[in-house]
């Protein structure tokens, strides 16, 4: 009878101490998780910006931009003031 209480103990012991076990890596887990989950959005943010860079590169206002930036490009009808 004291043996099959010991056992019974033990088995019982066992098992606690692997729940206790499987709550901290679950706890590891969730954590994880959640920090997944941010750099997903990070990232689908930042698809989102490089797909509207890429609309804008294609735009005739985009080109004019770099020509001016770049280039020194100016319109027709645009005067350019210097300082001395």
């Amino acid at each position: 009878m004291l043996v099959i209480t010991g056992v019974i103990f033990l088995m019982t012991a066992l098992v606690v101490v692997g729940g206790i076990s499987l709550r901290a890596k679950e706890k590891s887990y969730l954590a994880q998780e959640t920090e997944l989950k941010k750099q997903i959005d990070e990232e689908k943010a930042r698809s989102q910006e490089i797909d509207d860079m890429e609309a804008y590169v294609g735009t005739d206002e985009y080109v004019e931009e770099i020509a001016k930036e770049k280039l020194g490009l100016v319109n027709e009808n645009e005067i350019i003031l210097k300082a001395k």
